[in-house]
């Protein structure tokens, strides 16, 4: 039985599909909770916004690494900030990783499209 999730302020489809969700244990690096993470999404559903801050960790208090390096994914009929994508999905490679000790950051990874579940209006399909 698939979901339909659509955003909670317009009501509009974002054609998000449950075969593309991560399971709820998988770990990522930005985290994942509150919030359902796909590994794709129909682009002609969101506006998406680069945001690229480079900040000392000592100045922000939701630090989640040094360099921040995530898109923002605003519904393309209201506007509304409905998630981020970050750059922390599955590596692309089935590269070891240096000296055998697993993918580290310098290996290319699958984008993440996080979505707030917050901002989600979730229903059954029937």
């Amino acid at each position: 039985m698939a979901s339909i999730y659509c955003c909670k302020e317009c009501g509009t489809n974002l054609n998000l599909r449950s075969t593309y969700l991560f399971p709820p244990d998988f770990y990522f690096e930005a985290g994942n909770k509150g919030t359902l993470s796909f590994a794709m999404v129909d682009n002609t559903k969101f506006n998406f916004e680069k945001e690229d801050k480079f900040r000392p960790f000592f100045e922000t208090l939701d630090y989640w690494g040094i360099q921040r390096n995530r898109t923002k994914m605003k519904c393309k009929s209201c506007g509304k900030l409905v998630g981020y994508v970050y750059d922390d999905g599955p590596p692309l490679t089935d590269s070891p990783g240096q000296f055998h000790m697993g993918p580290s950051q310098v290996v290319p990874r699958c984008p993440r499209y996080r979505f707030k579940i917050k901002a989600l209006a979730i229903s059954s399909e029937t």
